[in-house]
């Protein structure tokens, strides 16, 4: 950070809040050169969370879609809505926090499958039976008799 008056790079902090909006943190600053005073702000730099589809497309992350499809596994079960933001917000943490913001949609996929098996058995099958997309009855009893065992 240099002084935008005399370009000297040492000053101080005088004053340190959060912007009205509470998006930044302004801060006041005296130049130790020059004695006169500016004003900085910081903001978080996000960077856009991208998923790489299948055929290799790349979109942004949308947590609307997996809502979706839980909900639709979850429909007339005993599991709350509470339970599909919390299964969310584990896939996001566990996949984003350890990759360079790209997953594929198959980590998506088997992080909420593994989530929803332990949540409940009867909306992880439905899930998969889409996600896996099933092209038999063999397959999917093959998926059934795994959780069986």
């Amino acid at each position: 950070m240099r002084c935008p008056f005399c370009g000297h790079s040492h000053q101080k902090v005088v004053d340190s809040r959060s912007s009205k909006e509470g998006d930044a943190i302004r801060r006041r600053r005296e130049c130790l050169e020059c004695g006169r005073r500016f004003t900085t702000y910081e903001r978080i730099e996000e960077v856009q969370q991208m998923v790489i589809k299948k055929d290799g497309r790349r979109e942004p992350f949308d947590r609307w879609k997996i809502k979706m499809g839980l909900m639709k596994a979850i429909e007339k079960r005993p599991v709350g809505l509470d339970h599909v933001d919390a299964i969310i917000d584990e896939v996001e943490r566990e996949l984003f926090n350890a990759s360079d913001h790209e997953v594929t949609t198959n980590a998506i996929g088997e992080s909420v499958m593994r989530k929803l098996k332990r949540l409940d058995e009867v909306a992880y099958v439905r899930f998969a039976s889409v996600y896996r997309q099933f092209k038999d009855l063999n397959e999917f009893m093959s998926e059934l008799k795994g959780m069986l065992s």
